[in-house]
């Protein structure tokens, strides 16, 4: 896998990803700390409304802006999208008020949702040849999966040195060192596509989404795995400390178990894709998500004690498995689906889309959870997921399956 960043360009971009995502996750712990200071006991009004602006970010703002550079090159508007986070950045630590945050946190997730797409859209280009670039998602999923685990690790480490307000630093740093990894990257030349009316770019990714079976399923799949991750990142604390109270070092312990399953998959997934068709392998991913959100309602209803426990460990390590073995291989349809002129475009309603799934499943997970239970939501997000399965199997059914690269000398 790390055979690919012997490519220079592609080892400067991904060294400017990982950084960017250490410094956003140093950003995550500040801005929790910064809502207590702001709103004392009502911190987690304010979270909640944070992670809602960003969603809706994420769903409005990126097919907007890649409509807006749709004719620039790809690394100004890297760099661009990277100084102004690092400028939001540096004015978090001075906001006294929650609408202050709200309003700098869009204008932060606006210029996320303009780099992360055309981030992904560039790849594909530096890396033509379908094995190493699927080995570079695999290392970009493990790379997520890390910095879940060890931008924590590291913010808590800070802070036994310094205030929280220092963290917007290293966020700041994590994001200018970023920029300047992408300036410092050769980019292969790329034709700017043909001028078009602005609508025209604003709706051209969905329009190549439907017009394709093959992203269509997708659309199908995205939807499957924001009902398992909505139930796994807005109700892992209440499952772990209300329903089987357990101490708070075990929702740690549990949202790690996740995130390692997913890490082992995007390991082996390269040569998985060697040898299996990928649509195959996350058809197989999907089926077995709302299975898995069954077996984790089953063992919190059925079981008690430490063989429940062990239950829940075991399936959310097994939702993270699955999980990434839908996520992995997508870009490779985005890929097959688009030409270089239109990358940017499809990527970014991959990424608006998909979002608006987790925009439709995280409040449902929590608002439902609180009201019905966690067994009652679990039932409910396994038959949203049942049905984004069956509409991704309807519109695959009848493709030819797409064989394996094969392997080059």
């Amino acid at each position: 896998m790390l055979s690919v960043l012997r490519q220079p360009t592609y080892a400067r971009l991904f060294g400017a990803q990982v950084i960017a995502l250490l410094g956003t996750g140093l950003l995550t712990v500040a801005l929790g700390l910064l809502a207590y200071d702001i709103a004392g006991a009502d911190a987690g009004v304010v979270m909640g409304t944070v992670m809602a602006v960003k969603m809706i970010a994420y769903v409005l703002i990126s097919p907007v802006t890649t409509a807006l550079v749709a004719r620039l090159p790809a690394r100004p508007v890297l760099i661009g999208a990277d100084l102004a986070r690092a400028a939001v950045a540096l004015s978090l630590p001075f906001v006294t008020e929650a609408w202050q945050t709200y309003a700098l946190v869009f204008l932060l997730q606006s210029a996320s949702a303009t780099f992360t797409p055309t981030f992904q859209a560039v790849i594909p280009t530096v890396l033509p040849e379908e094995r190493e670039y699927t080995r570079a998602l695999s290392l970009s999923r493990l790379a997520y999966d890390v910095e879940s685990l060890v931008s924590p690790l590291l913010a808590a480490a800070l802070l036994t040195a310094m205030s929280y307000h220092s963290l917007f630093v290293g966020t700041v740093v994590g994001f200018l060192a970023s920029a300047a990894l992408v300036a410092s990257a050769r980019f292969p030349a790329v034709q700017a596509p043909a001028p078009a009316p602005f609508l025209d770019r604003l709706t051209r990714g969905t329009r190549l989404f439907l017009a394709s079976p093959e992203l269509r399923g997708l659309l199908g799949l995205n939807l499957v795995v924001a009902t398992t991750t909505a139930m796994v990142i807005v109700n892992t604390v209440v499952l772990v400390q209300a329903e089987l109270g357990r101490p708070q070092e075990d929702v740690a312990l549990l949202l790690t178990a996740h995130g390692v399953g997913s890490m082992l998959v995007a390991l082996t997934l390269p040569s998985w894709l060697d040898r299996v068709p990928d649509r195959r392998v996350m058809l197989a991913g999907a089926a077995v998500l709302p299975l898995l959100l069954l077996a984790g309602v089953g063992a919190l209803v059925g079981m008690e004690g430490t063989a429940r426990w062990a239950a829940l460990l075991t399936v959310w390590a097994l939702l993270g498995a699955a999980t990434s073995a839908v996520l992995t291989p997508s870009a490779r349809l985005l890929r097959r689906g688009s030409t270089e002129q239109d990358r940017p475009a499809v990527f970014a309603a991959q990424f608006s889309l998909s979002h608006a799934c987790f925009l439709l499943t995280y409040p449902l997970a929590g608002i439902l959870g609180a009201s019905l239970g966690l067994p009652a939501v679990g039932l409910v997000l396994v038959g949203i997921g049942a049905l984004g399965l069956a509409f991704a199997a309807a519109s695959w059914r009848g493709l030819a399956p797409r064989r394996p690269a094969p392997a080059h000398p």
